[in-house]
């Protein structure tokens, strides 16, 4: 049942929108069809990314406005020039745009501005082949997800981009007469929204297909619970503990740790897991069923959700108010399995995870999660003892990168004292030296039984904590960090796929000499 292939694979982390390129982020067209001939070159078979949905307040995309639509500020502009829809000049306000970071407060107007361009244009003369596949794309998705989807986005730029339950009563609530005079005012703007998600999604299919011909595979991400302000939750209210004003009666959080006293409160309304199990977990079905025409392989984030979840009182100050809710458990996975067959998913189980989640996760085959700077700090863990069965990380982008986690930053929660125990531990398990422990680690990971070891990109590059993506728990600064067109020099790229290839070799005659 392990949707890893047996066959041991390197793979990078580096989220498509810190590929280098002029055009103030990365995409999913000419950035990532050339990132495909690097990995390629590093002899790296996975490449993981996060959540492609459209992101809003924050630009986190973990919060994102739909569970079945693209970033469209992921689409690539290069390519809408060569069909016709843009012209060339139309391109070089981006250019003035930042390379070392994304500048989402200055990128997401410019791009909005020149696609809803590109958009029109299609809707004016779209070329005989695109209308066809327009319609096939219209005729797959429209009634599903994305009419819908359109329509909340349109009124929520009418609404000021205001969270739906703030909207107008008759929006909030759907009343029948109230939607289709938004439809029917805003038919232009409607139907250039649907135009966008189906050029995010001819460049997502050229990107697939090209994946699989060098064969790549494409490691997705997937929150496991929705944002209130999203069309999921506003066109289907009945999928959530809301009320018809979109007011949660429970939100999601985790309980009190090491890492916060109060434990944390993350705002998403929680599922009504009788109403999807009264329905077969039809949503669910669609859902893993779009996420796995997507990607080769989808991380579900906060797997242990599945088992029983921290459900906190709506309006309470801290997340201490909490309580242990049983979640679905092997039901859903059971309807899973039962429409889709084989899940291609990786299991989120990091922190304090209980026997009932492991049981539910190993039941299924589906492999979990090691990262090895949460581990080699632990006197006990041996990289002999990383299962099979697993995805073996030294870090991910809610770390630091390997160098700022070994050195300490200022974002650091570890003592001088622990920080110094951990570079001990580091270098003894390793064998390596401060000043090459970036590749160290990595070598540790390969080394590893596990069917995939992933490294974020910033280790490959031997990066600080400046580079580092995201920090947990804040909402500035983060989700920008690009990567740079000369750091990956062609010296860099040869010494990877040497490496690589090496430690395959290595790994392959240790277990010939174990079995």
């Amino acid at each position: 049942m392990n949707p890893i292939k047996k066959d041991k694979r390197a793979g990078v982390g580096l989220h498509i929108s810190s590929l280098p390129g002029k055009y103030g982020i990365g995409d999913i067209a000419d950035s990532s069809l050339a990132f495909l001939d690097t990995l390629s070159a590093m002899e790296l078979g996975v490449w993981q990314f996060l959540p492609t949905g459209p992101t809003a307040y924050g630009d986190s995309p973990y919060q994102p406005l739909s569970a079945f639509a693209g970033n469209a500020n992921l689409i690539g502009l290069a390519p809408l020039v060569e069909l016709g829809l843009l012209d060339e000049p139309d391109l070089d306000p981006l250019e003035d745009l930042p390379r070392t970071f994304v500048d989402y407060g200055n990128l997401i107007p410019l791009k909005r501005q020149l696609l809803k361009k590109a958009a029109r244009r299609f809707l004016q003369r779209p070329a005989p082949a695109m209308r066809s596949d327009y319609e096939a794309f219209l005729h797959q998705h429209a009634a599903h997800w994305l009419d819908d989807y359109a329509l909340f986005r349109v009124l929520k730029t009418q609404h000021g981009e205001r969270p739906w339950p703030e909207w107008e009563k008759g929006f909030v609530r759907r009343h029948p007469e109230a939607l289709e005079k938004a439809r029917n005012e805003h038919r232009d703007d409607i139907e250039c929204t649907r135009i966008t998600q189906f050029l995010f999604w001819s460049q997502w299919k050229k990107l697939r297909d090209a994946a699989a011909g060098k064969g790549i595979r494409l490691f997705g991400d997937m929150p496991i619970y929705i944002a209130l302000d999203s069309a999921d939750a506003w066109s289907h209210p009945e999928l959530l503990l809301v009320d018809e004003d979109g007011v949660p009666s429970k939100i999601a959080g985790v309980p009190p740790d090491y890492f916060s006293e109060d434990g944390q409160l993350w705002g998403n309304p929680l599922y009504d897991w009788d109403y999807h199990a009264e329905t077969g977990y039809q949503w669910w079905v669609e859902r893993m069923r779009h996420a796995a025409s997507l990607n080769d392989l989808v991380r579900i984030d906060h797997f242990r959700g599945f088992e029983s979840f921290w459900s906190v009182p709506f309006g309470a100050a801290t997340a201490r108010t909490g309580e242990w809710v049983p979640g679905p458990g092997d039901a859903l996975f059971e309807a899973l399995n039962g429409s889709l067959g084989r899940l291609p998913i990786v299991a989120e189980d990091l922190g304090v995870i209980t026997p009932e989640v492991d049981e539910l996760r190993l039941n299924r085959g589906i492999p979990g999660m090691v990262v090895l700077q949460f581990e080699v700090g632990d006197p006990e863990f041996s990289i002999e003892n990383v299962e099979e069965n697993s995805v073996c990380y030294t870090g991910t982008h809610d770390n630091d990168t390997t160098v700022g986690w070994f050195h300490g930053s200022g974002e650091d929660t570890r003592t001088t004292k622990e920080i110094k125990a951990t570079q001990q531990r580091a270098l003894e398990l390793t064998g390596g030296t401060e000043q090459t422990i970036h590749l160290d680690m990595i070598r540790l990971a390969l080394s590893s039984a596990a069917d995939l070891a992933i490294a974020p990109m910033q280790d490959f590059l031997g990066l600080g904590s400046a580079a580092r993506l995201n920090i947990p728990g804040t909402t500035l600064n983060n989700w920008r960090w690009r990567m740079l067109d000369d750091q990956l020099s062609a010296g860099l790229v040869h010494s990877t796929g040497q490496m690589i290839t090496d430690a395959s070799r290595a790994l392959s005659m240790r277990l010939d000499c174990t079995a």
